[in-house]
């Protein structure tokens, strides 16, 4: 918990900074904005390790059907690395090149999750 308040802060004080420098540089402001967001993502995949120890549990629950935590895992990655994407785009004044990223991210959650969708199907067949 105390990690994720100094982050918070880290944050804070990045964006604070940043409107700092847009008033004069607006470049810097935005190099400020992209370096704070990396470094926020940083400590974030860092968190991944203790999410694969928790997934190593789940992934025993599961039994033989651990093809369905790895698209699980998969729509994860997709939707925050859309979103971490285009929250960049958004913040530089590419809105509508954030909003394709979104719509590209929407897709491939789609995508990625057909095969459950497919098994669904199979097993209300079955019980036909």
């Amino acid at each position: 918990m105390q990690e994720l308040v100094k982050v918070v802060f880290l944050g804070i004080a990045g964006v604070m900074l940043a409107i700092q420098f847009k008033s004069q540089k607006p470049e810097y402001g935005m190099y400020m904005g992209l370096a704070v967001g990396i470094l926020v993502f940083g400590y974030a995949l860092r968190q991944v390790a203790a999410v694969t120890a928790q997934l190593g549990k789940l992934r025993s629950y599961l039994g033989g059907a651990e093809s369905y935590l790895a698209i699980l895992l998969k729509v994860i990655g997709i939707t925050y690395i859309c979103e971490f994407s285009a929250d960049i785009c958004k913040d530089a004044g590419y809105q509508t090149v954030a909003g394709q990223i979104e719509v590209l991210g929407k897709l491939s959650v789609m995508f990625a999750g057909l095969p459950v969708l497919f098994a669904v199907i199979e097993q209300i067949q079955s019980f036909l």
